[in-house]
This record gives C-alpha cells, sequence and structure tokens, in this order.
C-alpha cells in the first residue's frame, strides 16, 4: 500500500515521537505543564531541546533524592542504626568510609581491613571511584563525622553527574524518540536509591554502551561495556542480547568487535590490580560465592517461610540453573520470533532475570532496570506500576529492618516484609509479560507502531535475517505485514 506523503521516510527522520500524542498518562501529565504537543508547536525553536530538558529533569529530580537523605545526613547515620531505617534514608557511602579505610588513607585490595571483611569486597573500577572519591574528601578536615558528611557529598556530586550521562545517553539512543527517556528522569526510585551505593557508574557505562551500538560503534560499545563489567557484574548480561540478535542476523563482525573491547577493557582495568593484590581482587568474587541468601529475593522468604535453611553453595547452584534456564528461553524467542526482537527488549529480560532469581536484592538493584524499561517499554502506565511497586519495596525494607534493629519492634513485621518482597517480584514479572507481549506482538510494541525496526539495534536495525528457529530466515525484518511501513535511516544525511 502507497505511503501517504506526510509520512515520508524523510519526514519521519526530521520529525520526533511525541508521547502526548500517543500516550493517555503522559497526555494527562502534559497538563501540568501546558498540555500535550500541538499541531502548531516548534520543536527546536528554544534553546531547551528534549535531551536539555531531561537532563536538567534527571538532575533536579537527583537533588530531592538528596534532600530526601538530610535527616540521615544531619544526625541519622551517626546516633544508633534503627533512626535511619525508620527516616528511610540509609546510605552505604558513609558507613563504607569509615568500614572500608578509606578514613584511615588504606589503599583499596592492597590493604588488610579489620574485622570480619578483609578486603574491599567492590569490583575494581567501583573501588577507583571510592579512592577517588575519598581523595577528594582530603581537603575537608575536621572530626569524623564531618568527613564522613563531606565524603557522601562527594560521591553524591560524581553521581549526579553519572546521572547526567544517563539520561542523555538513554534520550539519545533512540532519536526520535527522545522523551522516552522522561521516564528515567521522572522515576522516583532512581530518586529514592541514587545514593544509597555506587550502582550508578555502572548504569551510567552501560546507557553509553548502548548508545554507541544503537550508532553501529561495537567497538566503543564493547569498551563501555567492559568498564562498566568492572564497576559491577551485570553489564556482561548485554552480550548475551547482542550474541543472538546478532547471529540471527548474521552480524558476527560487530558482535565480535563488542566482544573484543569488552574483554580488553576489563583486562585493562582489572589486570594490574590483579598481579599487584592478587588475594584483595579475589575478594568481590569469593564474597558473592560465599554470601548466604539475603534481603529481598524470593529464597528469603521460602527459608522464613518453610524454617529450612538454604546453603550459599546450594542456592549459588539452584539460581544459576534458573538463570541459565531463562536465558535459554530468551535466546530461543529471539531465534523463534516472527520479528527479530528489539536489543533493549532482550537486554531488559536478561537483567530482570538475573535480579528475581538472585539470593540478594538491594533497593538500588532498581537503578540497573530503569533505563532498560524507558527502552524496552516506553509507556508510562506500565512504568508507573512497576515503580510503584519498586517504592514500596522501598519502604518495605527500611520498616521491615527498623523492625528488627529496634528493641520496641517499631516497623514492618516479617510478613510484612515478605509481602513487600513479592510486590517488587510482581511489579517486574508484570513488565516482563509486557515486554514479552511486544516481542510476539509487535503491533503492540510501541516503539514499532510507526514501521521502525530496533532503533537501538545499529547494525540490526533493519538487517535481514540470516538465521531462525522459524523457518523465516532471508526475509526482510520490515516486512513484517502487521507493521508495513518505511525504513528510518539513523544517521542518515537530513536536507
Amino acid at each position: 500500500m502507497p505511503i501517504p506523503e506526510k509520512t515520508t521516510s524523510a519526514h519521519r527522520d526530521r520529525s520526533e515521537v511525541a508521547p502526548t500524542r500517543q500516550d493517555e498518562v503522559a497526555a494527562a501529565g502534559s497538563e501540568l505543564v501546558g498540555g500535550r504537543f500541538g499541531r502548531w508547536a516548534r520543536p527546536g525553536a528554544s534553546a531547551l531541546t528534549p535531551v536539555r530538558v531531561i537532563a536538567l529533569t534527571a538532575i533536579g529530580m537527583f537533588a530531592l533524592g538528596m534532600v530526601q537523605k538530610l535527616p540521615c545526613y544531619n544526625w541519622a547515620w551517626f546516633r544508633g542504626t534503627s533512626s535511619q531505617y525508620t527516616h528511610a534514608c540509609y546510605s552505604d557511602i558513609p558507613h563504607l568510609f569509615v568500614g572500608r579505610g578509606f578514613a584511615d588513607g588504606l589503599v583499596p585490595y592492597v590493604d588488610r581491613l579489620g574485622g570480619d571483611m578483609q578486603y574491599l569486597e567492590y569490583p575494581v573500577l567501583t573501588g577507583l571511584f571510592m579512592q577517588v572519591a575519598s581523595w577528594l574528601t582530603l581537603p575537608f578536615d575536621g572530626d569524623l563525622m564531618y568527613r564522613e558528611q563531606m565524603y557522601w557529598l562527594v560521591n553524591a556530586a560524581l553521581l549526579m553527574a553519572c546521572t547526567a550521562v544517563l539520561a542523555v545517553c538513554t534520550a539519545r539512543t533512540h532519536r526520535r524518540r527522545p522523551w522516552d527517556a522522561l521516564l528515567v528522569a521522572l522515576a522516583p526510585a532512581l530518586a529514592l536509591t541514587a545514593t544509597i551505593n555506587w550502582d550508578l557508574l555502572a548504569v551510567a557505562l552501560t546507557a553509553a554502551a548502548m548508545l554507541m551500538w544503537s550508532r553501529g560503534r561495537a567497538l566503543a560499545c564493547g569498551v563501555l561495556l567492559g568498564l562498566a563489567t568492572a564497576a559491577k557484574f551485570y553489564p556482561f548480561l548485554l552480550l548475551g542480547p547482542l550474541l543472538v540478535l546478532c547471529w540471527r542476523a548474521g552480524k558476527w563482525r560487530a558482535f565480535g568487535a563488542a566482544l573484543l573491547g569488552a574483554v580488553g577493557a576489563w583486562l585493562a582495568v582489572n589486570v594490574p590490580v590483579m598481579l599487584l593484590a592478587p588475594e584483595g581482587w579475589r575478594k568481590f568474587y569469593s564474597f558473592n560465592r560465599e554470601r548466604g541468601i539475603d534481603f529481598g529475593s524470593f529464597w528469603l522468604i521460602i527459608t522464613q517461610r518453610s524454617g529450612t535453611e538454604i546453603t550459599a553453595g546450594a542456592v549459588n547452584v539452584y539460581g544459576m540453573l534458573l538463570v541459565l534456564l531463562a536465558s535459554a528461553g530468551i535466546a530461543v524467542l529471539a531465534l523463534a520470533a516472527p520479528r527479530r526482537p528489539r536489543f533493549a527488549q532482550l537486554a531488559f529480560l536478561l537483567v530482570a532475570v538475573f535480579i528475581v532469581t538472585n539470593k540478594v536484592y538491594s533497593p538500588q538493584y532498581v537503578l540497573w532496570l530503569i533505563p532498560l524499561a524507558a527502552l524496552a517499554r516506553p509507556r508510562w502506565r506500565d512504568f508507573l506500576i512497576w515503580q510503584g511497586c519498586e517504592v514500596l519495596y522501598f519502604l518495605g525494607i527500611w520498616m521491615y529492618l527498623a523492625y528488627t534493629s529496634s528493641g520496641e519492634k517499631q516497623g514492618l513485621p516479617t510478613e510484612g516484609y515478605q509481602f513487600a518482597i513479592v510486590l517488587h517480584l510482581a511489579g517486574t514479572l508484570y513488565l516482563c509479560a509486557v515486554v514479552l507481549r511486544d516481542i510476539l506482538m509487535p503491533e503492540r510494541d510501541p516503539v514499532r507502531r510507526d514501521g521502525s525496526d530496533d532503533p537501538s539495534g545499529g547494525v540490526l536495525d533493519g538487517a535481514e535475517d540470516v538465521f531462525t528457529l522459524g523457518g523465516s530466515a532471508g526475509r526482510d525484518s520490515y516486512a513484517a505485514p502487521m507493521l508495513q511501513g518505511p525504513r528510518v535511516d539513523w544517521g542518515a544525511p537530513r536536507e
């Protein structure tokens, strides 16, 4: 069927998708700032471009999260334990400034620590981040409490920069859909958990890697993924979706470049520490292997409800089997789906599987999924349902810790905390189900409704299939009858 003049490829390349015209929740929310995008609107007429608006919004939400930590910053971190839980403002950062030797000038991985934790239990790049923050804290001289406050502020400033990078990279990944990144910028869970730990470093590097892949720069994507893996383990999982998608499209050279860049970058960061301080370097891996069932996991519900103890070794085996089975299912889905899934969809599903089956779920782990969710399923209703569950879990874990750490038993009892875990799991699995539906029914995918294929796919975008499990190899990915539309050539010269 011929495409009307008003929807030609050139027109689509120049236009941006306005979510207020496609998303009922976005349209309703836009009434707070003047209403939905109108027919006479002039994109580009203002210096406040979508990317700049999103970056400023993300920084503003991060600042609100800092304000939420004020009770702890002023006193609760330093006066007992339960008060930081009742105010829901706990952070690892000031506590580990002392507990991991930064206050005493110890060198991570090299100098042995006192107590049960002999060495820093974080990956090398995160350890470097923590060390740089401690160096930047040196000019602030005073008592220990003041130095802990300054260490948190310095880390917060660095993590705010990571938040800006995250917002910009997410906004630029889908060129015609920059406003989808507003899901990241306004995510309540991001504001609440951004300064609990150092996860935003890995999240920002992962977002930058996905941006590079969307631009067809496979080697740069791999390097950034390797650096992200040197800060947190989970970014390494994104190589799995790239493998099966490149297998289906026959893009082995691009995948090889990404794999080479990832391995090379990870080795460049880790090998020096591995050689100079092997025992300290191994601590991250041995700690996670030996760590028992902890907060937030469905394993905790099983042990608490049944009264049986599951050893760390057993749960490692069970968890690994679950991840492998789910990964195999995702791989079969990617190779057998009638239309090749989008990169962001598979990345979200695999990271979500890793989180759901893990033996621990810290509140800040939600940061891993926020940008992936915004790219995989850019719809406000589904995103806010999931975020609501995560916010309730955020409150639940602190109230449970207040209950268990206070002699007065004020807070959330065990049954209430188990319900909070179930809410977190249900919200995540709900979003997984919606993404799976979009893969199996591409006409429901908001990104593909205009005929686009995979805006974050880079070399995969619009590529032919060369191998499928459904026998449709050789069929152009754009030939799905329900989604006939023009191909969008990302990065093509514009008139």
